[in-house]
């Protein structure tokens, strides 16, 4: 346990210096200011049919935890679920493997570490949330339990949930970001799925991953009694409406019991046993395996070897030497780099949406199959223009010829070519359709994608603030914001307006990707 200290403190500075985290953590603010709007506002995040409770401590308390839930559980996962690749990258592992520090006491120091990071950023939210009480109250007093106690109790137990689930991520999954990802954003949607259950025994608490149902069943019972409806659905997250005429109700917040607590308890001693399970499969950065791949590998390869060593002193067997100046060569290269990473069995399910997406209605195809398709692409994408520092020979690229004018718009145009690919049915479709305008918004957020995966790289230097962004950009399209379509929707009439918007942050990420990538090479 000596060890453990010094691994948590030294993880925790590495993330917390990042660019990444810092950009996340500037996002988090202003959503956390976001959490409780103003009367007026055109969106709700804790939406009932025409009621609205007033803005004392416990409202905005609630709401407030329950909103960094939910973000943070969304988003957090993608933040902190590379401590243990990041440890191989760097070869840090490898010195690790070498200390006395058990594989359990590894493990359980990379998951406080993740909660350590994901509680700096829902504390800053905790703060900006009792601002917002003394902002938007008015005549009420304040309460502080009525904020900490939902942050200790819905937050912090789900934060763990979260970095425990990417720690047996990274050890069961290993390098398959993507299959990670898939299987995360299927339990969060099935976790969400059961928010709004009616049911409020024993099993139902237990069954309550982030605890939410809890707080929803107390506003739903409160507005049922109080105003005798039948409100069975509330709606946690950003909804965009255009009344502002709510019935207020007084809520004066959750009545927490011991069973509350200990389903908490409960649910952070399971992710732990699972840690402690996954300590059995954990490698410990022993790589012998791979080794003796690799020289069966070289040994089947020697008779070739020797042939070519023999010839590769002869110069007429050497090709000619064909300079070549364009953008060409590397616009094939990182078209290629692209298609041929991951696994082919992900290949086949992006054919299988890509010909769903000639056959299902178009509305369907617009709104889901698509994003979907897209989103499929991350690990492709989000490493554009961070591979380079990632594989240490951006010393090399910076230096050769050209590099703006030749590998940079390369990388964009590639990126940008292979969504297109993808989205060529749906791009046919809108055609025929008579759809001009969706047609054209599907090629600009295409391009969207690419030159924020770019940008975000060239700041950050990893691809880690991409995942996160174009993942809540996906969640707020699932959610059928149609002014959030970053692709354009079919139910929506101001398309000359949202192209007119991403055409403007598209023009804004290209000219900072090349005036930060020109001060990169200069300053080497």
């Amino acid at each position: 346990m000596n060890y453990l200290y010094p691994i948590i403190k030294a993880d925790y500075l590495q993330r917390s210096r990042s660019y990444a985290f810092l950009i996340t953590l500037a996002v988090t603010i202003y959503a956390a200011w976001s959490f409780v709007p103003t009367p007026d506002a055109n969106y709700t995040t804790f939406t009932m049919a025409g009621y609205r409770g007033v803005y004392n401590s416990a409202w905005v308390g609630h709401v407030s935890a329950m909103m960094s839930t939910l973000i943070l559980s969304l988003c957090g996962f993608f933040l902190v679920n590379s401590g243990i690749k990041k440890d191989i990258e760097t070869e840090v592992g490898l010195i690790i493997a070498t200390t006395p520090i058990s594989n359990f006491g590894y493990l359980l120091s990379k998951l406080l570490s993740n909660l350590l990071v994901l509680l700096t950023i829902s504390g800053f939210a905790l703060l900006v949330a009792i601002l917002m009480f003394f902002v938007r109250s008015h005549g009420y007093p304040f309460q502080l339990s009525d904020f900490l106690l939902p942050y200790f109790l819905m937050v912090v137990p789900a934060m763990f949930l979260v970095s425990g689930l990417a720690i047996l991520a990274e050890v069961f999954l290993g390098r398959k970001s993507i299959l990670q990802y898939l299987i995360y954003i299927l339990l969060f949607g099935g976790i969400m799925s059961n928010v709004n259950n009616n049911n409020e025994n024993q099993v139902e608490v237990i069954t309550d991953a982030f605890g939410l149902r809890t707080v929803v069943n107390s506003v739903k019972n409160k507005v049922n009694t109080d105003f005798n409806e039948h409100i069975e659905k509330i709606s946690l997250g950003y909804t965009i409406h255009s009344r502002n005429d709510y019935k207020t109700f007084v809520w004066e917040g959750v009545s927490w019991t011991g069973f509350y607590l200990f389903s908490r308890m409960l649910w952070m001693g399971f992710i732990l046993s699972m840690v402690y399970l996954s300590s059995f499969f954990f490698h410990r950065f022993d790589f012998k395996q791979a080794m003796k791949k690799e020289r069966k590998k070289e040994e089947e390869t020697a008779s070739t070897g020797t042939i070519a060593t023999r010839t590769i002193f002869h110069k007429s067997a050497l090709p000619a030497i064909i300079p070549a100046y364009g953008i060409f060569p590397f616009f094939k290269t990182e078209l290629l780099l692209m298609i041929r990473k991951d696994s082919k069995w992900l290949w086949a399910i992006n054919i299988g949406l890509w010909i769903a997406t000639l056959f299902v209605p178009l509305t369907f195809a617009c709104s889901f199959l698509l994003p979907v398709l897209l989103f499929l692409q991350v690990s492709r994408i989000s490493d554009l223009s961070t591979k380079e520092k990632t594989n240490r020979i951006h010393y090399f690229t910076y230096a050769s010829y050209k590099p703006l004018q030749r590998m940079l718009p390369a990388q964009i145009i590639a990126g940008f070519s292979l969504l297109l690919i993808l989205a060529l049915p749906v791009i046919c479709r809108l055609l025929l359709a008579s759809n001009y305008m969706v047609m054209l918004q599907v090629i600009n957020g295409s391009l969207f994608i690419i030159l924020l995966s770019t940008c975000l790289g060239i700041i950050s230097g990893s691809k880690k603030l991409f995942e996160i962004l174009f993942f809540a950009l996906t969640y707020i399209v699932f959610q059928g914001i149609p002014q959030m379509h970053y692709l354009g929707a079919l139910a929506f009439e101001n398309y000359a307006g949202m192209m007119g918007i991403i055409l403007m942050i598209n023009i804004l990420l290209l000219i900072c990707s090349f005036v930060i990538r020109k001060h990169q090479t200069r300053n080497l």
